[in-house]
């Protein structure tokens, strides 16, 4: 077995490669999956199968069915929260 010698130069060539490799983790945009399954369409907005459903229901939310599985577009689903934004005003109190 051969013993291989570590030394302070090696350390710090590992770690500015490690540091590196991380910033460009960083700095690359987040993939999202384009379409979503009930369960995580309802963890994501923090909602229950109910309200998902109503959302359906009544058109809100657009959404494919595959067999017995519904999906629902990433896009889609940004395009409702964005549509929906509410723009409060400050209000000074005296």
């Amino acid at each position: 077995m051969a013993i291989e010698v570590i030394t302070v130069q090696d350390l710090n060539e590992f770690r500015s490669l490690l540091l590196n490799d991380l910033k460009e983790l960083i700095q690359k945009p987040l993939q999202t999956k384009q379409w979503l399954k009930s369960n995580e369409v309802r963890r994501l907005l923090n909602i229950s199968p109910g309200t998902l459903q109503n959302l359906r229901i009544n058109g809100t939310l657009t959404h494919t069915r595959v067999g017995g599985i519904i999906y629902y577009n990433h896009s889609d689903i940004d395009k409702v929260l964005n549509g929906n934004k509410v723009v409060t005003t400050p209000t000074l109190f005296k």
